[in-house]
């Protein structure tokens, strides 16, 4: 087939999407940082600009090139976390950042790309399968090795954003049983933050003597059973140390305050709280463009990045917020749809990565901001302030266009 430009088969959909939030992106870092004297929404609008040559230099480059060199993205993207260690720099006591002068970068954001090559890459060899043992550590290694150098710096949110990947391999037949364990395992920790150890146990017994009598007779076998509520013993009796040894005092009194154990609306409650003032105070249409009192006040700290999604609450209202979720899940489609209907395995779960990285970004921001989910300092993408978010999400997106732009060459 002869070869057309990449401008008449790149998917327009998604770059107008692309571009539309964006854009909304800089209008609320801008009011949310007018009153402000250190230039955020300059900054912000200058790693905009930049990334118009950033999304040249992506499709440019052949497509073939990201399969290729896949593990070698992967290599370097590695070594950057590990010169953290090294050389980075310290920012509200998180060593995520190399400093450039007077600007950051933050190489996390860069390698949730360099994971969804490798994994792609991986997963694409016609040799893989994921009912095999070896096979499921081997990409399970592939996802939790950034996890291993991104939890020490210490940057839980970053880190909690790979476990999406088990999704990805789930489609590619990763067996069940990794989902609904990783499920069952937060439950019942969140459960035992709740309740004492011993009902929690309790509950669990009660609910494998259900599985035994109502369950299939090849279901039906004791030991395994047994074996199973001795596990989850362990674990619940292990959820009271860990929590109170392993997770650090701000980590613990966010989930308390989540739970309701703890009211704290001063100190460490403050941000979710007027986070929910702000964006319960939008009303049904907003207050209006830069008319946020909130916003204006700022009394939502951090706004401008992880709590963004307050500005357009307060301003925008909830006809506002219900168009920037549109445009979100319109995306999350749009990219699915383009994933199912490659003509390689590689891109295809490649368009699978893509997706579930934003969507895991989305879920957890807004839950996050509405007071559903811990403060972990998940960023929002395209709309929270930060050239690395900005540019890690605008690399990952535009890498998947390019393969789909280049799948017409690949009959």
């Amino acid at each position: 087939m002869k070869n057309q430009s990449v401008k008449s088969n790149i998917d327009w959909i998604s770059v107008i999407i692309y571009i539309a939030l964006v854009v909304m992106g800089w209008l609320n870092i801008y009011s949310s940082s007018l009153s402000s004297t250190d230039g955020t929404y300059e900054k912000q609008l200058i790693f905009i600009l930049l990334t118009i040559p950033l999304i040249f230099i992506v499709l440019f480059v052949d497509g073939k090139f990201y399969e290729k060199y896949a593990s070698i993205i992967f290599g370097v993207a590695l070594l950057s976390l590990v010169g953290l260690f090294f050389f980075g720099k310290t920012i509200a006591g998180q060593r995520c950042w190399y400093a450039i002068g007077s600007f950051t970068l933050q190489p996390s954001e860069f390698t949730k790309a360099a994971t969804a090559l490798a994994l792609a890459k991986y997963l694409s060899d016609t040799q893989v399968n994921l009912k095999d043992v070896n096979r499921q550590v081997q990409a399970l290694a592939i996802v939790f090795l950034p996890v291993l150098l991104i939890l020490p710096q210490p940057d839980p949110g970053s880190a909690l954003i790979y476990c999406i990947f088990l999704l990805v391999l789930y489609r590619e037949g990763l067996p069940s049983w990794y989902i609904w364990t990783g499920f069952i395992a937060i439950a019942l920790f969140v459960l035992t933050l709740v309740l004492e150890p011993e009902y929690v146990i309790l509950i669990a017994l009660l609910v494998l003597i259900i599985m035994h009598f109502k369950g299939r007779a090849v279901d039906r076998n004791l030991i395994l059973s047994a074996i199973l509520l001795a596990l989850i013993s362990g674990f619940v009796l292990s959820v009271d140390y860990v929590f109170d040894n392993v997770f650090k005092q701000h980590h613990r009194d966010r989930f308390n305050i989540l739970l309701g154990k703890t009211v704290d609306m001063k100190g460490i409650g403050y941000n979710t709280n007027q986070s929910e003032i702000a964006i319960g105070s939008g009303g049904w249409i907003g207050k209006g463009f830069l008319e946020g009192t909130q916003t204006k006040g700022g009394f939502v700290p951090e706004q401008h990045t992880d709590y963004i999604f307050t500005t357009v609450g307060e301003e925008w209202g909830f006809a506002g917020s219900v168009v920037v979720i549109a445009l979100f899940v319109g995306l999350f489609l749009r990219v699915i749809y383009l994933a199912e209907r490659q003509k390689t395995k590689f891109s295809r779960v490649y368009g699978y990565c893509v997706a579930s990285i934003l969507f895991i970004h989305f879920f957890v921001n807004i839950a996050m901001v509405i007071g559903i989910f811990p403060t972990i300092g998940v960023p929002l993408p395209f709309f929270s302030y930060g050239g690395s978010g900005l540019w890690g999400f605008t690399i990952l997106l535009f890498i998947f266009l390019k393969m789909d732009a280049n799948k017409v060459n690949e009959w």
